[in-house]
């Protein structure tokens, strides 16, 4: 058990009395459920593919290794460092997305990764936290400086993001950064007309998705009218009635033995069919506590700028798990969203830390001194 006096003055004694230990506790939990989901989960896929069982296991084990140090130690950084990292982290996962329409790696017909020493990383998946916190920024300059366009800057890098994406293509992720910008956009103050505009304009393009995009239609078809049936969600719904209540026992579950993408896509099911319902029940609650506890957080600022980023850091995380566990139920078309910590990947895992890390970090309370910028206003601290 850590203890630390308030007396005691050193860096991680004031991060251990200021940050917020019981949203850090769920994550470190969700950590430890993720380990274990791919202990069970992951040889089954790595022996279908002739790899090595402890392939899979180690890789995630340096993966969530790695975002629990990103959440401890961004979540140290005073609010204006961080903000400064979102603006760079921002131009710098845009530039890599774009990228991955010249030299992605593709797998199943979407260009989503780029491949540097053997490794693939999914640039997108760091563009929802960082941008996130640049829409946040920008918005909340805008309010100190009327005559900064911030709100025009924010649409244009979002039409810019939903461009690229589309090429991909990666619906899923569009839609997740469009529900984070518009809900910014709607704390922030905008007329309620432009918000009826934007979901106006946002129910148009799914339209035109499903128009234009063949596997949008044939995921739509298949969840509206059964069209050529779907494997996937008949095994995943089979695996949860395998389960019960309390399951079947680690590793006596047989999903991981039929889908192939099991361990990252739709992971819950592994959870339904060798954990329980009780346990899913309790994973299910430990997201919403993240999501409500962050939110209940904020509603104790004054500042724009952390409201609007932490609102969006939120929205990103609780939409993300819910588009993950609704298609994984049957409740949405299925969409290749990992589920937080939880599903295998590296680029999710980090991704999700660094806004997580970020999270705690503005939610910290602080000295009028430490804050800077946060109290004296955004326009006299130089980004």
């Amino acid at each position: 058990m850590i203890a630390f006096s308030r007396a005691d003055n050193t860096p991680i004694a004031r991060w251990w009395l200021t940050v917020d230990r019981w949203t850090l506790g769920a994550l470190c939990f969700l950590v430890g459920c993720g380990y274990i989901m791919v202990l069970a989960a992951s040889p089954a896929v790595a022996e279908r593919i002739h790899a090595s069982r402890e392939l899979f296991i180690f890789k995630q084990l340096v993966f969530l290794a790695i975002s629990m140090g990103i959440v401890v130690g961004v979540s140290m950084l005073p609010p204006r460092m961080v903000r400064q990292l979102a603006l760079l982290g921002c131009g710098l996962a845009l530039l890599a997305t774009a990228a991955t329409m010249v030299i992605g790696v593709e797998t199943k017909g979407a260009a989503r990764w780029i491949s540097i020493a053997g490794n693939r990383i999914q640039p997108s998946e760091f563009l929802k936290p960082c941008f996130a916190m640049t829409t946040a920024w920008l918005l909340a300059r805008q309010r100190i400086k009327p005559g900064f366009h911030g709100t025009m800057i924010a649409l244009a890098l979002f039409l810019t993001i939903v461009v690229i994406l589309k090429r991909q293509p990666d619906v899923g992720m569009m839609a997740v950064i469009g529900a984070v910008f518009m809900i910014q956009l709607f704390v922030s103050g905008l007329n309620l007309l432009w918000v009826a505009l934007g979901l106006s304009l946002a129910g148009g393009g799914g339209v035109a998705l499903y128009t234009l995009l063949p596997h949008v239609r044939r995921r739509f078809d298949q969840f509206m009218y059964g069209k050529g049936g779907n494997y996937q969600i008949d095994r995943v719904m089979e695996a949860f009635a395998n389960g019960g209540l309390f399951g079947k026992g680690a590793g006596e579950g047989r999903v991981k033995d039929t889908i192939p993408d099991v361990h990252a896509d739709v992971v819950f099911a592994v959870v339904g069919e060798e954990f329980g319902m009780i346990v899913c029940l309790l994973l299910v609650g430990v997201f919403a506590f993240v999501v409500l506890r962050g939110l209940l957080r904020l509603t104790r600022e004054q500042d724009l700028f952390v409201v609007l980023a932490g609102t969006g850091l939120v929205a990103g995380f609780g939409l993300q798990a819910m588009i993950n566990l609704f298609s994984t139920l049957g409740m949405m078309p299925t969409k290749g969203m990992t589920l937080p910590f939880i599903s295998y990947g590296g680029s999710s895992a980090v991704a999700v830390g660094l806004g997580m890390g970020m999270l705690l970090s503005l939610t910290r309370p602080r000295a009028r001194d430490e804050r800077g910028g946060r109290d004296r206003g955004l326009a006299e601290e130089p980004v």
